[in-house]
């Protein structure tokens, strides 16, 4: 049977998580049930598609992943069930698969058309896992929606490039558990533009000539210990996703503090890259 993933803003303190979970099990009593996160910022759609985009890939292809993020249904903001990279995708069409399958097409995509079985306000638990179960036992889209050629698109929070090709404008769209800013602009994106000139990062008030490719390449290790002393310094990477993120090397935000909390890199706030 599939993976049934979950991806909500929902937390875990109120009952909301315990009940998606139970209705799915009184459907399918061996269900394979996996969160990814509950902790989504509230109605934060860019922050869900970089966790799920990171996420996804890891399971099994056939895997369905329910995605309950700013998911009321009203008449600019239908729930839509797609085929993407062999996994299935169950959402609001709120922008947040243009963010997830920005290089990738979706196979099929379907206007979930059986709001008539909800009986709450809650359309993740009475709709989303429906189609899940559905898919779960072999069924077909067809039989849950209306095929659509699209889904909504997001453009504002996606990076650019100027006309001459010297510069990549991008924003902060997730700052992790350690304060590391992450920004919309990816290593391959670096690349093509670069070409390997000069460059420089500008974040706010500071300066980055550097990427580096991982957080301990800032510390010279042929120095004593004692001299060594970079907990807590600045520095721009690619991270593990191949994102360009502003970090601290070994950041914490209640001791040496983090690119959120001490350069004050928040959710939307411009990172540059200026090529020489």
């Amino acid at each position: 049977m599939s993976i049934i993933t979950l991806t909500t803003d929902f937390g875990t303190k109120d009952h909301f998580v315990g009940a998606i979970k139970g209705t799915i099990y009184g459907e399918l009593p061996n269900a394979r049930i996996v969160d990814i996160s509950h902790e989504i910022s509230p109605f934060n759609i860019t922050e869900t598609a970089y966790i799920l985009k990171n996420a996804y890939k890891s399971f099994p292809e056939g895997s369905i992943h329910i995605i309950g993020v700013d998911s009321e249904l009203n008449a600019e903001n239908k729930h839509i069930a797609l085929k993407l990279d062999n996994h299935y995708f169950i959402c609001p069409d709120n922008g947040v698969i243009s963010l997830l399958a920005s290089e990738i097409k979706p196979e099929k995509i379907v206007e979930i058309n059986i709001h008539d079985i909800s009986t709450t306000s809650f359309p993740v638990l009475d709709v989303f896992v429906k189609v899940a179960c559905h898919i779960a036992r072999g069924g077909t889209l067809e039989i849950i929606g209306k095929i659509i050629p699209n889904f909504k698109q997001i453009i504002e929070l996606q990076p650019t490039v100027s006309s001459d090709k010297k510069t990549i404008a991008g924003n902060i769209i997730y700052v992790d558990n350690y304060g590391n800013s992450i920004s919309n602009i990816t290593k391959k994106l670096f690349q093509e533009i670069g070409k390997g000139r000069d460059f420089e990062v500008i974040a706010k008030r500071y300066t980055f000539k550097n990427i580096y490719t991982k957080y301990s390449d800032i510390v010279d290790f042929s120095l004593p210990k004692e001299q060594r002393q970079k907990d807590g310094s600045k520095m721009a990477i690619f991270n593990t996703s191949n994102y360009l993120e502003i970090a601290m090397y070994r950041s914490n935000s209640n001791t040496v503090g983090s690119a959120s909390t001490l350069l004050g890199l928040n959710y939307r706030d411009v990172l540059t890259i200026k090529f020489v």
